[in-house]
């Protein structure tokens, strides 16, 4: 008993001497607001902060370090970093934070670099990522208020909180990390709910996980109603806008909601994004220079957004709702300092120039562009139709329902679904197949009998016409483009939400198909597949089909760019990695990044291509050492 009691009090009087350690520790590191003077203190010193906008979810894991050495050379002292919850919760309770989804990784990186951060953890992010990076499991719950006081929003809020705050406090600047800042939300005051409860109860779990020292802050858009919905007492508010804002008006807003403390702009916009069917944006490098200079001489503390933009890699773009669904494209270039590729531009030389005027710059040259090599051409071969492979890409087999169920009902959240059922009676002229409710979210694509008879569109395209006998296989591949990331409309459900009408007659009793796709890929499919079934002739089709060829190593794995001329629309994988979409003939995108880590320099790389419309005669894909991402617009 002697020994036990001995032990208890060693391990109290140990446990009260690392706190008081940590307390020590803790007063020589601080982050604060100094209200009285208008800006920030770090260990009791006035702080201004030049940051960029950096998503590792959008970049490979082995250019983080090549990205944030670039950020630091530029002068940068620090950076802003988004974390989507879906990006780690793809189940409810299942978490992964390993290999690119590896934060802490990420924040260690950046630490070892020299570079703060202002970390942005949601829950909602928006960041033109699928869903504003809200996990899409969460509309299995039909009557879901997402970012607001509703019951079954905060349980899963709460519980995605209690994993991620705790993991997030030892990378407090105050605990001897990095991380400067927190945002609490998102530019909650663009969003409808307007629900402070909501914004309250965030606040609480915010503090109960980080403490009472962290600043915590928001970010809103640049008007009356978006900073009087989105800021709260006890969070510090900042306000974003771009090169074309009056700077003055701006920051006199932000002064009306926060009359005292530093002037913060979170999001000062290098660049913006695409969607597919507009023209790259460009945004002029000497007016962003121009405008960053004259904020700094303000005083004013800013992060660039974006800084390097990276990739809407596999099915992680996001969406905008306005007059109509626009999917964003898979490239997130966004006309920042650095590429895509992580490249600096004229951009990046001409904020440094102006950073130079602020503070010291790191001394030596820039780190240069990463190799890039064109590959030449690759030849590709049928594989065969989407409605041949459902042994193969749907192993679970179909689902029966009378009506339709939804991607989420189905709990297949993102991808391709195929609905099957027969026509109902002879349909010897073209006849309509509608959409009545503009159901189809967001794309179909129809056979009978395996051939292609047309699409349906979210939206422009309700209508179309077939034709086919009685008992005939109806196919519907519905594809999920992105769901919504901001605005009213992130209740963003997917596949066909209603029923579709054939002639007079309602369609009903399908065979649903959840297809996993990358599921197959992943594990070698086609190219590990030598079954006489799969075509050995390099024949084109229209309507949705995977193809497959190699790209030959030549002892290099450098970055490089995928062309698709001639091709439609569809997805590609590379050595199974999902590369993202690809719709040349809508543009304005015309290449996809590959990185060179994803190459083998010995084996030969397999290429998979699932196009949904049709293919050209050549059956060609181009490796060019270069992008192309502002092509002439189409109308496909």
């Amino acid at each position: 008993m002697a020994t036990a009691a001995f032990l208890f009090l060693s391990a109290v009087c140990f446990a009260f001497s690392s706190s008081l350690s940590g307390n020590l520790v803790s007063a020589a590191r601080s982050f604060s607001i100094d209200y009285k003077n208008n800006y920030f203190l770090k260990d009791g010193k006035p702080f201004q902060y030049i940051s960029g906008s950096i998503h590792y979810s959008r970049i490979p894991r082995y250019y983080w370090k090549d990205r944030l050495v670039k950020m630091y050379m530029t002068g940068l002292n620090a950076i802003q970093v988004y974390v989507p919850w879906n990006f780690h919760e793809a189940a409810p309770g299942v978490y992964n934070f390993t290999g690119d989804r590896d934060l802490e990784y990420f924040l260690n990186l950046a630490n070892q670099t020299g570079l703060l951060v202002i970390l942005r953890p949601g829950p909602y992010i928006c960041a033109e990522w699928e869903m504003g990076g809200l996990p899409a499991w969460l509309l299995q719950k039909p009557n879901i208020i997402l970012r607001s006081a509703d019951t079954d929003y905060l349980e899963a809020v709460n519980n995605w909180l209690a994993v991620l705050l705790p993991k997030i406090k030892p990378w407090l600047y105050i605990n001897r990390g990095n991380i400067i800042t927190v945002q609490v939300e998102n530019e909650y005051g663009s969003y409808y709910a307007c629900d402070y409860n909501y914004m309250r109860h965030l606040q609480t779990m915010f503090r109960f996980f980080l403490g009472e020292d962290v600043v915590l802050f928001t970010t809103d858009g640049n008007t009356d109603k978006e900073m009087t919905c989105g800021t709260l007492d006890g969070l510090y508010a900042t306000v974003d806008f771009g090169a074309d804002t009056n700077i003055s008006d701006a920051f006199e807003r932000q002064r009306r909601f926060e009359p005292h403390g530093p002037l913060v702009n979170s999001e000062f916009y290098t660049g913006w994004l695409d969607h597919w069917g507009d023209q790259h944006t460009i945004v002029d490098a000497q007016k962003v220079s121009r405008v960053l200079g004259e904020m700094l001489t303000m005083g004013a503390n800013v992060n660039m957004y974006m800084f390097e933009g990276g990739t809407n890699f596999g099915y992680w773009n996001g969406a905008d709702y306005d007059t109509r669904f626009r999917s964003v494209v898979t490239s997130y270039d966004y006309d920042a300092p650095l590429t895509e590729a992580g490249d600096p531009t004229e951009k990046l030389l001409a904020i440094r120039d102006v950073i130079k005027q602020f503070r010291e710059v790191p001394s030596g040259p820039m780190p240069p562009a990463t190799p890039k090599f064109a590959y030449g051409f690759a030849v590709l071969k049928k594989v065969g139709n989407i409605s041949s492979l459902l042994n193969t890409i749907s192993p679970l087999g179909p689902v029966q329902s009378e009506y339709p169920l939804t991607f989420e009902e189905m709990k297949q959240y993102y991808g391709y679904m195929l609905y099957r059922t027969t026509l109902p009676q002879d349909l010897s002229e073209p006849t309509p197949l509608i959409s009545p409710l503009n159901g189809v979210h967001d794309r179909a694509y129809v056979s009978v009998n395996g051939v292609f008879q047309g699409l349906l569109q979210r939206d422009t395209r309700l209508v179309m016409n077939v034709t086919g006998q009685q008992g005939d296989t109806l196919d519907i591949l519905v594809e999920n483009m992105g769901r919504v990331n901001f605005g009213s409309k992130i209740n963003d459900y997917k596949g066909l939400l209603s029923n579709l009408i054939l002639g007079k007659d309602i369609l009903t009793k399908w065979k649903i198909y959840p297809l996993d796709i990358d599921g197959a890929i992943f594990q070698g499919w086609p190219h590990s597949d030598n079954r006489k079934s799969i075509s050995q002739q390099r024949e084109a089709s229209v309507g949705p089909v995977f193809y497959m060829g190699t790209l030959q190593p030549n002892g290099v794995a450098w970055d490089t760019f995928l062309r698709l001329s001639e091709w439609t629309k569809g997805q590609v994988w590379i050595n199974g990695v999902n590369l993202g979409r690809y719709w040349p003939a809508r543009g304005p995108q015309q290449t996809l990044y590959i990185p060179g880590p994803l190459l083998s320099t010995s084996l030969p790389n397999n290429i998979t291509l699932l196009e949904l419309e049709g293919a050209p005669v050549h059956l060609r894909v181009l490796f060019m050492d270069r992008p192309q991402l502002n092509a002439t617009i189409g109308k496909s």
